[in-house]
């Protein structure tokens, strides 16, 4: 079977057949017109990604042509990340489905490109996404809450793939390159691990989405089921409460930062974020921002968020870590895009820069709504708080 040609492969890779003919004459292209390969169109991508960066393609293909590096690795089908260029522009597509420009585009923007043109031609990958949109559009909903998802699901990912390349680079690139590596050990240890690591971490990933997506749709289904039964007069729904928002940061954190340096500040912040994400999703909220030196959480029920705040403080003192002020209200939250807005965010936000170290700080829904058998609320007056006006608040200590 033959392969593809020149035209081809700079059609695909979004180039000219110049640039093609160019990277085979240094040697950095396996084929030749008529016989190059999908892995010569990732090549060609790669290569000008490495251009732009201002990096030697004349240098590059000296190394490569004198064994000392090689591009072999891109052979691998696991490196389809590189995704090549579709037939269609933009515009041609939306005249295709029906599916304005504009949304289309938005396909280029979750998955971390420049916003696109309506005369850009569409890449590959980006056609696998087009069937979820059009079904949806289908169904009915409305084009504001894809576009959400959407960018919900391009941040989340874009979040995995700089950790999938922290580890490689500390693990795999680190390792391979010391004590005078050549960078060709590299590249052999990428094709050595490259197939079975790509295959493996595709399916550990879909496997906590869908463990997540468990966790996520119960609350839904418990709710459809819910109203079944009450349209039936089989059940009678408790009087809801409002959510609680609660923000917690760690004492001198920035101070910490300048003392002992970047690396050292790295992984507090991970033994943070490992004892504030087991403890609240233990009491039944989430962890919805991570903020450097502090985290900002969601409990559907305030009086389990209360407890969190003071386990989470508890935790955090006996494990080592600088003294946390923790700050909680309930109320009323609009959720978009993976996040939460609003008065009741603001509000929690502001009590807890105000409370002191190793202290949480609550407003009176906080208090109305928890089991006052666990912990003891002490008043401590109205205070002002910047750009919210004056608030009650209570602090929180367990009971004796």
């Amino acid at each position: 079977m033959s392969g593809f040609s020149t035209e081809v492969v700079a059609e695909r890779a979004g180039v000219d057949a110049g640039t093609v003919a160019r990277l085979a004459q240094h040697g950095i292209l396996d084929g030749g017109d008529g016989n190059y390969t999908d892995a010569d169109v990732r090549r060609v991508l790669v290569v000008r990604s490495l251009e732009r960066s201002g990096l030697s393609i004349e240098g590059l293909g000296r190394l490569v042509r004198e064994g000392t590096f090689s591009l072999q690795f891109l052979d691998d089908a696991g490196y389809n990340v590189f995704a090549a260029l579709g037939d269609a522009t933009f515009a041609e597509l939306g005249e295709r489905t029906g599916i304005p420009v504009e949304m289309l585009t938005v396909l280029r923007d979750v998955t971390g490109g420049k916003t696109a043109a309506s005369g850009d031609r569409v890449r590959e990958d980006e056609l696998e996404i087009l069937p979820l949109v059009q079904y949806q559009l289908g169904l009915g909903f409305r084009w504001q809450a894809i576009e959400r998802a959407l960018r919900v699901y391009g941040d989340s990912l874009r979040r995995v793939a700089e950790a999938e390349a922290e580890w490689w680079r500390s693990e795999v690139q680190e390792p391979a390159l010391a004590d005078g590596g050549l960078a060709d050990d590299l590249g052999r240890r990428a094709a050595e691990i490259s197939p079975r690591l790509s295959q493996a971490t595709d399916r550990a990933l879909l496997a906590i989405y869908h463990a997540q997506q468990m966790h996520v749709w119960s609350t839904n289904l418990v709710d459809g089921i819910a109203t079944a039964l009450e349209q039936a007069g089989l059940h009678t729904r408790p009087e809801e409460l409002e959510p609680a928002m609660c923000f917690l940061d760690l004492t001198g954190f920035s101070q910490l930062t300048q003392e002992r340096g970047d690396v050292a500040a790295a992984e507090l912040a991970e033994r943070l974020n490992r004892i504030v994400q087991r403890i609240s999703v233990q009491r039944g909220g989430r962890p919805v921002k991570w903020l450097g030196d502090g985290v900002m959480f969601f409990f559907p029920d305030p009086g389990a968020g209360v407890l969190a705040a003071v386990e989470m403080v508890e935790a955090l003192a006996d494990a080592g870590l600088p003294p946390a002020h923790v700050g909680l209200h309930a109320g009323p939250v609009v959720i978009q895009e993976g996040d939460y807005y609003g008065q009741t965010v603001n509000l929690a936000a502001r009590i807890g820069d105000y409370a002191r170290p190793g202290e949480v700080l609550v407003t009176r829904p906080v208090v109305e709504a928890s089991d006052a058998s666990l912990l003891a609320f002490e008043a401590i007056g109205s205070v002002e708080l910047k750009g919210v006006g004056v608030v009650e608040l209570y602090a929180v200590q367990r009971s004796s």
